[in-house]
């Protein structure tokens, strides 16, 4: 029986760097020594066991550092590999962790292709002792070329664990079991024996989305201002000044801010035309539009984080300023 194909786009990040040796846990980004596709599937031939395996070389890149265009290449070169390959089963992207989830949740609002993608990343390098990147990109290969992805948008895989893009977050910074979906749980597991899966996703995503970022030039700028005791909004009027369209509030639990922050993000939305969304800073549990949020004219994030909030709502800026327009996007995404 032939195996199915799955193409994967090496990005950098832990998972494809190499320390200075076994016991280099933590220092290993001093090296510059981070290797490219198909470099990783040399040094991971176990790969090939579960899947023909496409190396697609892609620049590699912190993940610290990614961005937007970077994000839209992505979103173009998985359309050129679904177009080039008719019997392509699913895409993996490997991924430094520090953004992956970001990258994920951008990725599961613009992708146009009806293949599984997922990514992927590690806690330890390649080159460390008990490193994760191994068996991590396995798994990851494996579910991309399951039938059940399918129709579940974009997928993370660490850890054996299957996570929604819209819901995963790292949640330590060192511990192999950081990515967690803090209110619902996973998805399914990787196990020895089979990919299985437990729940389905009910937000829209992608394909079947309204963003289309494919040919847009720049993508409208959105901050992000953390609440924290005394606040006074300096940060919202900087972020006004360098032209911010939007700014996402990650506020107290269940979703306030310091009076001074408040009134800067209310001056904001009633005379900058800034689209204020408020989400928590709490890392899980939905906000609430009360009197004084609707009063001030804010939306709310539902129960996506300050980061994930900021993303779709700088999607949503590509399409329309209307903030009813804008609400909607929040419920149904």
């Amino acid at each position: 029986m032939s195996k199915s194909k799955v193409a994967f786009i090496g990005t950098g990040g832990t998972i494809a760097s190499l320390g200075t040796g076994p016991l280099d846990l933590q220092d290993y980004g001093a090296t510059g020594n981070v290797m490219h596709a198909e470099e990783i599937l040399a040094r991971w031939p176990e790969a090939a066991l579960v899947a023909e395996v496409l190396p697609i070389r892609y620049r590699n890149i912190p993940s610290t550092g990614i961005g937007h265009a970077d994000w839209q290449e992505l979103v173009r070169l998985c359309d050129r590999l679904v177009s080039e390959h008719a019997d392509l089963a699913g895409i993996v992207i490997g991924h430094g962790t520090a953004t992956l989830e970001e990258t994920a949740y951008f990725l599961n609002l613009t992708l146009k292709v009806r293949v599984p993608v997922v990514l992927v990343g590690a806690q330890r390098p390649s080159s460390a002792l008990s490193t994760d990147a191994g068996m991590n990109l396995v798994n990851a290969i494996r579910v991309a070329a399951s039938p059940e992805s399918r129709g579940l948008g974009v997928l993370a895989v660490l850890n054996d664990e299957i996570h929604a893009a819209r819901e995963v977050t790292k949640t330590a910074t060192l511990r192999l079991q950081t990515f967690r979906t803090p209110d619902f749980g996973v998805l399914g597991h990787a196990d020895g024996d089979a990919v299985v899966f437990y729940r389905r996703p009910v937000r829209r995503h992608a394909p079947d989305t309204e963003f289309d970022v494919r040919a847009l030039d720049a993508l409208p700028r959105v901050d992000i201002t953390y609440a924290y005791a005394g606040g006074d909004g300096t940060a919202v009027r900087a972020f006004v000044a360098a032209g911010a369209r939007g700014i996402v509030s990650a506020g107290f639990a269940p979703g306030g801010t310091p009076p001074g922050e408040f009134d800067a993000l209310k001056e904001a939305a009633a005379n900058g035309g800034v689209v204020v969304v408020q989400s928590t800073r709490a890392g899980s549990g939905r906000t609430f539009r009360g009197t004084r949020l609707r009063d001030a004219g804010f939306l709310i994030a539902d129960n996506l984080s300050p980061q994930k909030a900021r993303i779709l709502l700088l999607l949503a800026l590509t399409v329309t300023r209307n903030p009813d327009e804008i609400a909607r996007m929040f419920r149904s995404y």
